[in-house]
């Protein structure tokens, strides 16, 4: 039988989450909520290593899917851990997580309020002393190439609209959220196309 390959292992996941596990920030027996998990790119290999692992999306299908890859990779985890709803509604237990995953999720807020209720929805779930892994849209980099729309939703080379942050807004909103910086501000540009930022937290204790 040939050797599973690194796609086989690790699946499409995001590849500064693939730098926190090569850290040992992330580390078996971790409990693990993906605010956003999509059809589950970033869960492979938490499943196949026996992570307890939830999710939250309203897409119902990519939920069924994700849901699917637990049956496959993890049987004995619970289809209720992954469930259809909102970031910003979630119906999982104040606290509950050693590590939030919020990957490409917040960029998708309409507005202000959005933003601000779907990031709130995701640091709520996260436990004291855990970890918040967010890869967001940002201007940082491209702050000339970037057209406003309206307040922070702005249109990007590639066409796509997304709200997004600046090195000014992350750190205000992690003083705000009592939140220690992980990892420095870390941002891929894409030339002639859009700006990505992960922003890497330790929620504080006490």
């Amino acid at each position: 039988m040939p050797s599973p390959t690194l796609q086989d292992q690790f699946g499409q996941i995001d590849i500064y989450l693939f730098d926190l596990l090569l850290k040992g920030r992330i580390v078996s027996g971790m409990r693990i909520l993906d605010a956003g998990c999509g059809f589950g790119r970033n869960l492979v290999y938490l499943l196949r290593e026996g992570y307890e692992v939830f999710g939250a999306d309203l897409n119902a299908d990519a939920v069924g899917s994700v849901r699917g890859l637990a049956r496959q990779f993890a049987p004995g985890l619970p289809a209720s851990n992954f469930r259809v709803e909102a970031v910003e509604r979630m119906s999982f237990e104040d606290g509950c997580a050693d590590v939030v995953i919020s990957n490409t999720v917040l960029h998708l807020a309409a507005d202000e309020a959005q933003f601000e209720a779907m990031l709130a929805g995701s640091w709520r779930v996260l436990k004291p002393g855990g970890l918040f892994f967010c890869r967001l849209g940002s201007t940082i980099g491209m702050e000339s190439q970037v057209e406003q729309v309206k307040g922070r939703r702005y249109l990007s080379l590639d066409g796509s609209e997304r709200y997004l942050v600046d090195a000014a807004l992350l750190e205000a909103l992690t003083e705000r959220l009592g939140g220690e910086w992980a990892e420095p501000l870390k941002t891929t540009v894409v030339h002639q196309m859009r700006s990505m930022t992960t922003w890497v937290l330790r929620k504080k204790l006490g």
